[in-house]
């Protein structure tokens, strides 16, 4: 395990990863055999999305009868949560695994503390997310959102293909919520959230180099594929406007915890 002011890196036999807690506590490289897996930039790699995924629809939200209003920063809507805009503290870090926390605060309106754990083996990332409170309880949600490079090395022999069965796909309006209405899955290019009940379960295959199967136990899952050089797969506790539509509680005796694993193979 090396430290640096930027970043944190980790490695087990051939596989290295890069956490930068400074600029959202985001994994900003993951090379399996010195093959890098994840879009590099500032903006990329692979950030946590929390205490809220996805868009809010026009930046706000009710708790009860209490309106609150979050910075549009992707205007009407305010997106991803205010975690990937902050520099997170490194609690631990260890050879393979590390332990981040930022403190809760404004623009958000409640106190308490998220936690993330990462933890790499030689054929898989395991990340968890706590979010609880220090004093009332509020609505969050929590998630990831890696950027996949769409090719390997820039080889276009190995653009990426995807498998998942979902349940149903959550239809999206113009204003790009959901309607509140499932709809049967529809062939993409996607910027759209999928429900699968018993749990994400999406494969990335790079043909010829990699299969790689993004898990979690959460059912909802965000697939963006709009671009040409990345394909997102995103896992997350609730739907995208979930703040008002699917409130997932956090009290003082019920945190939210959350996980997502990736395991992959070569082929």
């Amino acid at each position: 395990m090396k430290m640096r002011a930027e970043e944190i890196r980790l490695a087990a036999g051939d596989v290295e990863l890069a956490v930068t807690p400074g600029n959202g506590c985001r994994i900003g490289s993951l090379r399996i055999g010195g093959t890098e897996l994840l879009r590099q930039g500032e903006p990329y790699g692979c950030f946590p999305m929390v205490p809220w995924c996805g868009r809010t629809g026009g930046g706000t939200f009710l708790d009860g009868a209490v309106r609150h209003r979050l910075p549009l920063n992707a205007p009407p809507h305010a997106m991803h949560g205010t975690g990937r805009d902050t520099a997170w503290r490194v609690a631990r870090a260890d050879k393979a695994d590390a332990a981040f926390t930022y403190e809760l605060g404004e623009p958000w309106p409640y106190p308490g503390r998220v936690t993330q754990l990462v933890e790499l083996t030689e054929d898989s990332l395991t990340l968890r997310m706590g979010v609880e409170t220090y004093g009332d309880s509020f609505p969050a949600q929590a998630g990831w959102h890696p950027w996949f490079n769409r090719t390997l090395d820039g080889d276009p022999a190995t653009s990426a293909l995807l498998d998942f069965s979902p349940a149903w796909q959550e239809e999206r309006g113009d204003d790009h919520l959901p309607t509140g209405r499932r709809i049967d899955p529809e062939p993409g290019p996607w910027d759209d959230c999928f429900g699968m009940p018993d749990g994400v379960d999406v494969t990335l295959t790079w043909p010829g180099r990699l299969a790689l199967k993004v898990a979690s136990p959460e059912r909802w899952v965000v697939v963006y594929d709009e671009q040409e050089a990345a394909v997102c797969v995103e896992p997350q506790s609730g739907p995208p406007d979930g703040l008002n539509t699917a409130p997932r509680l956090v009290t003082p005796i019920e945190p939210l915890e959350t996980a997502t694993t990736w395991t992959w193979r070569r082929l």
